[in-house]
């Protein structure tokens, strides 16, 4: 439906206003009316176009019926097709009669003046702003959805900066200026018309902080782009040129989606139109468009990798050999963290985790850095964040557990759940649930996964460990068939049943662990014996088989879908799981591929 504005009419001397091309002018033909007048006739030039909304009907303007009556409260609607070429070109005439009369009893002319003013953004997702049909003040998702996305600007273009691109107001380089949305403003019509009103582009006050936009004038010089709202600024008039009928502006993302931030930001277009004295202003029309900041995606480890990386610590020099020549094998670069950098802490799967954000118009690896902050806590910003490699992190103020560690954020591949498609996989993270007063991921990064929409997260229980990460009890592989990979769970049973196995193939005298020093050195048979490891691993069987439960019935999963790996747990002085013998945890980190297109699914809440 077509934006409409009510214009009142006066038959002592002629009006003039503006129409705004694609809205409608509704006349006040009853309240211009003069004393004793019964009804009405309407007239207009040819660039505008009328007609009559009378008992239900709407009848366009010539036709047969020549008078309309005033009693059953008649509206009068016009609207114009192009931009006038000069003020007050085209008008519309009302004449009044009484009920007999022929003779008019007052007539009311109207001139009128019609401007484009239109606000765009690549509304169609198709990677270039332009002109559409569509709702530009509404955003819809997946495939056949319509809205334009905006990515947070969290890289770092220019290496000499000190932080990310969006912490500063200052646009240092056109790699700077692809980060960001282009948002279009079209004027055409009479100059005249615009140095007599006035256009502001603005946004609300709950979007300040969200978003800055950046305006150029009609130069391409970095120099001459200034920020103009944002921050403070929620105004900026604009003045449009008299040889350019686009104004370009670039949207930079200053936030992710979070707890109170559903990632929809508006900005807005109002032409406004000054008295007479030109003291006083109201506005006549608003066009507004809608963005959605580009949730952060995590990627799925069956996904393709694109870059390895590992810590080199105190004697783990055949380790790094070992991933270096694996990663060599693969055509995948290897990127080793060294101590002065890393301070002796191994474990960078706990402290970072990659992802990426898209807009039709941009990819960006964005890495995510865990609230963990042990010796790695350098790293990411220091050696990932950079030039189109963005960077966000999340703190804890209430406090750090283990559970915090990104060994505890795991997604799996893409899922069907009864009938509802999840085309990014979800979520898993660790917690004590269903167990009260345990450990639970820090708040700040459970609101900051959930917000993101597109992966809509669970919550295992990995409290029963020591570490407590999900990462030491399931893992994902590509698979040939069903649904292209396979969860892989630890399992005290399906180890138990293999060792049973190889006692009675007559291997029961077998002691596990040769070749390392200082550690005991049981038989298959002694660990078949340990009544109390026995015990204590149909505790860790209950508790996975818990999380099993859970994943089934999460990411839609069968039993053919599972894979038992074999594994055993000890309980430590505090009665908390620990691996028996090295278990699925993933050592050194992949930088999976993360071009899995735009379409964040078509049903997201």
């Amino acid at each position: 439906m077509a934006q409409q504005r009510r214009v009142q009419l006066s038959t002592q001397r002629p009006g003039s206003t503006v129409c705004v091309l694609g809205t409608e002018l509704a006349l006040d033909v009853c309240g211009s009316a003069p004393r004793g007048a019964a009804s009405f006739q309407a007239q207009a030039t040819p660039g505008v176009k009328l007609w009559v909304l009378h008992e239900a009907r709407s009848v366009k303007l010539p036709s047969s019926v020549c008078r309309w009556p005033l009693g059953a409260g008649p509206e009068l609607l016009l609207a114009m097709d192009r931009p006038s070429k000069d003020v007050g070109d085209e008008k519309v005439r009302i004449s009044y009669f009484r009920e007999a009369g022929g003779v008019p009893v007052g007539r009311a002319v109207l001139y009128l003046t019609c401007v484009e003013v239109s606000l765009d953004a690549d509304v169609t997702r198709s990677g270039a702003v332009s002109r559409t049909l569509l709702d530009k003040a509404s955003w819809t998702w997946g495939p056949e959805g319509h809205g334009a996305i905006l990515l947070v600007n969290c890289d770092r273009d220019d290496p000499g900066a000190e932080g990310l691109d969006n912490e500063d107001s200052v646009v240092r380089s056109y790699n700077d200026l692809q980060d960001m949305a282009q948002l279009v403003l079209r004027t055409r019509g009479p100059r005249a018309t615009f140095a007599g009103h006035r256009l502001l582009l603005h946004l609300d006050f709950s979007d300040a902080d969200k978003i800055r936009v950046f305006y150029g004038g009609n130069g391409a010089e970095l120099e001459m782009f200034k920020p103009v709202l944002g921050g403070s600024k929620l105004a900026y008039t604009v003045r449009p040129s008299r040889h350019h009928h686009e104004s370009v502006f670039y949207v930079e993302g200053l936030a992710f989606p979070d707890v109170a931030f559903s990632g929809l930001v508006s900005l807005h277009v109002t032409l406004l139109e000054s008295s007479e004295k030109g003291l006083l202003e109201a506005p006549i029309f608003t066009d507004s468009v809608v963005f959605r900041v580009a949730p952060w995606i995590m990627t799925p480890n069956t996904a393709a990798p694109l870059e390895v990386f590992v810590c080199s610590v105190a004697k783990n020099e055949e380790f790094v050999a070992a991933v270096g020549a694996l990663a060599e094998r693969a055509q995948c670069p290897l990127t080793v963290c060294p101590v002065p950098q890393n301070q002796q802490d191994r474990w960078i799967q706990d402290e970072v985790e990659f992802g990426y954000i898209q807009a039709p118009h941009k990819t960006l690896p964005v890495v995510f850095d865990s609230p963990r902050d042990r010796g790695l806590k350098d790293f990411p910003v220091r050696s990932i964040l950079g030039p189109d490699f963005g960077y966000v992190a999340r703190q804890a103020p209430e406090g750090v557990s283990s559970l915090d560690s990104f060994g505890n954020l795991e997604v799996s591949p893409p899922v069907t759940v009864q009938g509802k498609e999840y085309p990014l996989g979800r979520i898993l993270i660790g917690s004590s649930f269903p167990r009260v007063g345990g450990r639970r991921m820090a708040k700040a990064v459970r609101d900051f996964l959930v917000a993101q929409k597109v992966q809509a997260p669970v919550e295992l229980f990995s409290d029963w460990l020591n570490v407590g990460h999900v990462d030491e009890f399931l893992s994902f592989v590509p698979a040939p068939d069903r649904k292209g990979f396979r969860l892989l769970l630890a399992s005290p049973s399906a180890c138990y049943q293999l060792l049973k196995e190889k006692q009675e193939e007559g291997f029961g005298e077998a002691a596990m662990f040769q070749g390392l020093d200082r550690v005991p050195k049981p038989t298959i048979n002694e660990i078949l014996a340990n009544e109390e490891l026995r015990k204590f691993n149909d505790y860790a069987q209950s508790c996975i088989s818990w999380n099993r439960d859970i994943l089934k019935r999460s990411l839609g999963l069968a039993e053919p879908d599972i894979l038992d790996i074999p594994q055993l747990f000890q309980s430590n002085a505090a009665s908390e799981a620990e691996a028996f013998f090295p278990d699925m945890v993933a050592a050194p980190l992949t930088s999976p591929g993360w071009d899995r297109g735009w379409d964040w699914g078509s049903d997201v809440p």
